[in-house]
């Protein structure tokens, strides 16, 4: 495939040494091509995820979020063996701190209107109970336990609207899918393959509640001009924690997975970051979600 895409990069001026696979990417791999284009070659079984992505890309474009420009997207294996797009190339870094920026992004992104995109799919909040009930049925949890968060995943369920208007969401809002310069400022959101209609609170879902508390406040302001002005932050943040003990509980069974660079990859992280984060003394309205 290399020589392939030196193949490519050549249709657009690049000479073969300015080509650079990048390491790493679950759905795509990754070239760069030369100081201006970069190129994403969809990996087996995620064909169907790039082509979203050139559909989503262009209307969050539209709508105001940094995100590079789709310049080519072949469907076809023809020159590849497999789908492919080229992009305008960002030059960034992944952040170690997300970028306040962010929040302008996503509030624009979920302001777009339902009747674009309407082949991108729903997402929805799941049935964390389910996740509950295997997990005390394979002995994960005694039944004490269980009981105690079927409560808790009742509690909040009265604190936000499962039913309210999806928005359109990018889907793996983490450090990974995020470019910055080198002052931490904000220079793209990339990889769409996850984009969905779903509820907001999946866009914070990824990051760590310690950095959620500092972003919704600016998050919700930007938001109620754009799009929603009755967006109430304790709803919001609801959602967010009952996203994050879901997800958490989900993951408790499967395998560890070494090397990887998101935070919640390992099972337990993602349970002992809500350990950690309620330790910290959250503020209003958090520490009234449990």
């Amino acid at each position: 495939m290399v020589d392939a895409v030196r193949l490519l990069a050549r249709s657009y001026g690049v000479n073969a040494d300015q080509v650079r696979e990048v390491p790493g990417g679950v759905a795509n791999r990754a070239f760069v091509l030369g100081e201006r284009l970069f190129a994403r070659v969809a990996r087996p079984g995620f064909e169907e995820d790039l082509r979203k992505e050139t559909a989503v890309v262009p209307v969050a474009r539209e709508a105001g979020v940094r995100t590079p420009a789709i310049l080519e997207y072949d469907p076809s294996d023809t020159l590849l063996g497999a789908p492919y797009v080229v992009v305008d190339r960002v030059h960034g870094i992944e952040p170690e701190v997300t970028p306040g920026e962010l929040v302008i992004d996503l509030a624009r992104l979920h302001a777009v209107r339902r009747g674009a995109l309407a082949e991108v799919p729903v997402d929805g909040w799941g049935e964390p109970r389910i996740a509950v009930g295997e997990l005390a049925d394979r002995g994960y949890l005694d039944a004490e336990t269980a009981r105690w968060l079927d409560g808790w995943f009742t509690r909040l369920e009265q604190r936000f609207d499962r039913s309210a208007s999806a928005v359109l969401v990018h889907g793996d809002v983490a450090p990974h899918n995020l470019l910055v310069g080198s002052d931490n400022s904000l220079q793209a959101v990339i990889d769409w393959g996850d984009a969905a209609w779903g509820p907001r609170a999946l866009d914070f879902a990824k990051l760590r509640l310690t950095e959620v508390v500092q972003l919704l406040p600016e998050y919700l302001s930007v938001a109620r001009e754009l799009s929603d002005s009755t967006l109430a932050e304790d709803e919001l943040a609801a959602g967010v924690l009952y996203l994050h003990l879901s997800w958490g509980l989900g993951k408790l069974q499967a395998d560890p997975w070494p090397g990887q660079r998101h935070w919640t990859a390992p099972p337990a992280s993602r349970l002992l970051n809500l350990l950690a984060f309620f330790t910290t003394n959250p503020p209003h309205p958090w520490h009234t979600l449990t």
